[in-house]
């Protein structure tokens, strides 16, 4: 019987997928519906569906959208080709990448530039890597594993450079860079770390508190980098847990013989969720919530300036 419920903070929305949310929200009030957005605005079903519901249209290429039509470019990056297409077909671009992806791609610009090799870590698909990537196509390799660097071959061992994909486990993560150095004693990497404060914190948050759960559930979606990366460090750290999209998905056999309940949500899943999940345990006779702070997190990021000024223009 679940007696106790823990609230993983921080958890949900980054600064990042919050302004990349808020970005095509007033889009839609400023140019009206339809908006078109370029994937998913950020990786989770629950907050495409609302933007859908609102106007905005979805789709996977910019050719699929009508020619000077305006159309957003989600939290996770396009590459130089995607602008120059756009800008082809006279499209109104705006521009939602996360300024901390933005830091990536300036990266992969600035080792390609001084002629290094760049191991890109990151996970094969993924459109932050395919953003990053279409930077510098000639200069970067990816890698997913230590296994991955054993194999690589590089022209010029003296000459290679690493940079990371912003949503991935930091141990992992850790571990390959670790491998690089000992294979590249000669690599280098970012000023700072690519990883994002965001992903750091919530998988920090999570790993303690799995230490004190018998269950930890992560909301978001399964195409979620970083959720997905929340539940291997709850299982990491000692706690079963799974990833659901909301509270229809949690299942009796999970809960059987469970005391303590760890709850986090990914950087793209709205608190409604978290409040809902909670709601379902509370009906259940749970009254035990608590949260779990780690870290206080006060991040806030500008919404894109080409917003900025229509918003501006519109208050004249």
């Amino acid at each position: 019987m679940v007696q106790r419920l823990l609230l993983a903070s921080p958890r949900g929305y980054c600064a990042g997928v919050d302004r990349a949310v808020q970005t095509v929200e007033r889009a839609l009030e400023l140019y009206g519906a339809p908006v078109y957005v370029r994937k998913e605005i950020v990786h989770n079903k629950h907050v495409v569906a609302t933007l859908r519901e609102k106007g905005a249209i979805f789709v996977d290429s910019e050719n699929e959208v009508p020619e000077g039509a305006t159309v957003v470019f989600s939290a996770h990056g396009v590459s130089p080709a995607v602008h120059a297409n756009a800008a082809a077909r006279s499209l109104q671009t705006i521009d939602a990448t996360c300024p901390l992806v933005t830091k990536v791609h300036r990266e992969a610009i600035k080792f390609a530039a001084e002629g290094y090799t760049i191991v890109l870590i990151g996970h094969d698909g993924h459109e932050e890597v395919e953003g990053t990537m279409g930077e510098a196509p000639d200069h970067i390799v990816l890698v997913e594993t230590e296994e991955d660097v054993d194999r690589l071959e590089i022209e010029d061992p003296d000459k290679v450079a690493y940079i990371s994909q912003t949503t991935l486990s930091v141990d992992e993560t850790r571990a390959i860079i670790a491998r690089l150095r000992e294979r590249f004693p000669n690599i280098v990497g970012p000023r700072t770390d690519d990883i994002c404060y965001a992903t750091t914190n919530r998988q920090a948050a999570v790993k303690q508190m799995a230490r004190e759960c018998d269950l930890v559930l992560v909301i978001g979606s399964q195409n979620s980098s970083n959720s997905q990366r929340l539940v291997e460090v709850a299982r990491d750290f000692g706690a079963e847990s799974h990833l659901i999209d909301n509270e229809t998905q949690v299942r009796e056999e999970w809960l059987e013989g469970k005391r303590v309940v760890g709850i986090s949500s990914g950087a793209s899943a709205p608190e409604e969720l978290v409040q809902r999940l909670v709601a379902f345990f509370r009906e259940r006779g749970v009254e035990d919530v608590s949260e779990f702070q780690v870290v206080q997190e006060d991040v806030r990021f500008m919404l894109p300036k080409t917003i900025r000024q229509a918003l501006a223009a519109s208050a004249a």
